[in-house]
């Protein structure tokens, strides 16, 4: 752990906030309003035993926004639905945050049903509901109530539940801002009416769901789009294509599978920094006029200089298909990779010996999982080492059996790291976790990183 110089000393920061008095008590001071928006940022545990501070305390936590989240309730399924009911039948109103996921096996759908016509969710901001699994292959319904919040709501996660076109028709999420769904059934004209009457939409993950097999995006909100198409009932209708049709503001696109044979496409999204993808087979991606297949362009009609990030999945690591990429993305600064097998020698001396002369490589940050030192990943790594000019920093992920100083030695010889083009970069050899995967995206904050792939 690493401490600031020149910071506060014990003494100076035992006397901040007093005052000439001994030390008034600033909180008392705060209004029961202000009080409560305080109060109902607090987890839910933390939230109700400020009741126990002092008489004046309380009737707040009753009657400020209600941030009800059951993951740190009781364990037991029929107890932390009990202890649900009665917040709920305790709690004035109106509703901030209601969370409801994993591990609740105690209560079913009509449990639900009541919960959401509660009072004290009135005006709900923030909805994460994980429906409870009744039947092994039967997605319930999601609950009609829910859809009283559709004027308030912020924040949505859905999973687990089957969303039908009798609900879904006609609704408007107007302050709709984040929105998830994983293992949802849905009709493709529903998602799409679902997706179109959210105005304020700024980031979109879907994740193993069915029902539909095309989505097109059409929104001036929208920031980010995660995707995993991949579909978890084999009799589904799948997830088989994405349509970037106008999206003037959309700045990731994340194609979070390993292996689903989803094609994307890309009509106009002119400030698209990050993106995400794979070779899969059948894996097609239009970014304008040029197509990229396999992560190997067959078609590069006009670069895309907006692409600032890159992270991909290579079935066997490719100098030239990241050369290609490169030379579609002029402008790339960042590179993850990850990559199953090492493949061929990724001979580069002759065969891209001119990339130098007429292509600047504006890599700054490179991060390669699962380098073993084998030739041809040393002949992958070293293409950079000795031509990227402006690189600042490389990462090598390796295994722990190679966490020695004979091997750093070693391959700091084979990579020539004395000859490397920037005299400023760093390079790293560790056995931690050097980039975020697929699995590690899970929700909106994950989304909404500016890096959601850097550790």
């Amino acid at each position: 752990m690493e401490m600031e110089a020149g910071g506060p000393s014990s003494e100076k920061r035992m006397r901040v906030g007093e005052d000439e008095g001994g030390g008034a008590d600033r909180i008392s001071d705060l209004s029961d309003a202000l009080l409560g928006e305080i109060i109902s940022l607090l987890p839910t545990k933390e939230g109700a035993r400020t009741r126990i501070l002092a008489s004046r305390w309380h009737h707040i936590w009753c009657s400020a926004p209600l941030n009800l989240d059951c993951r740190g309730l009781a364990r037991c399924g029929e107890l932390s639905a009990g202890v649900i009911s009665r917040i709920l039948a305790s709690h004035q109103g109106p509703g901030r945050r209601f969370c409801i996921r994993h591990g609740f096996r105690g209560y079913r759908a009509a449990t639900v049903d009541s919960w959401l016509r509660s009072p004290a969710l009135d005006n709900l901001q923030e909805f994460n509901l994980h429906c409870p699994r009744e039947h092994q292959l039967m997605l319930p319904l999601l609950s009609e109530p829910f859809f009283r919040f559709s004027k308030t709501l912020r924040a949505a996660t859905i999973e687990r539940c089957h969303l039908s076109d009798n609900t879904v028709q006609g609704l408007q999420f107007l302050q709709l801002k984040q929105l998830s769904l994983e293992m949802v059934r849905i009709s493709e004209c529903s998602l799409q009416h679902m997706i179109a009457g959210c105005p304020a939409l700024e980031c979109l993950l879907i994740s193993y769901c069915s029902g539909f097999r095309r989505i097109t995006i059409n929104s001036v909100s929208i920031r980010s789009i995660g995707v995993r198409a991949e579909c978890r009932w084999a009799c589904e209708r799948k997830f088989e294509e994405l349509i970037i049709e106008n999206a003037p503001s959309l700045e990731k696109l994340l194609h979070l599978d390993w292996s689903s044979g989803l094609d994307m496409s890309v009509v106009f999204a002119p400030k698209l920094e990050t993106l995400r993808c794979s070779s899969e087979p059948y894996n097609i991606i239009l970014l304008g006029s040029t197509v990229i297949e396999r992560l190997r362009i067959t078609t590069l009609a006009t670069v895309v200089s907006s692409i600032k990030i890159l992270a991909i999945a290579l079935d066997i690591l490719s100098l030239d298909i990241v050369i290609g990429l490169m030379r579609c993305f002029p402008c790339l600064e960042k590179l993850y990779i990850q990559s199953f097998k090492t493949g061929p020698n990724n001979i580069w001396r002759r065969k891209h010996q001119n990339l130098v002369r007429c292509h600047d490589i504006r890599l700054k940050k490179i991060v390669l999982e699962q380098y073993y030192g084998v030739m041809s990943q040393v002949s992958f790594v070293t293409f950079f080492v000795l031509r990227a000019k402006v690189l600042e920093s490389m990462t090598l992920g390796i295994e722990a059996m190679n966490s020695n100083e004979e091997f750093f030695t070693e391959h700091r010889k084979k990579l020539q790291l004395e000859k490397r083009a920037s005299r400023d970069a760093r390079f790293k050899f560790t056995t931690d976790k050097c980039l975020r995967n697929v699995w590690d995206i899970k929700d909106f904050d994950d989304l909404d990183l500016a890096d959601p792939f850097t550790c």
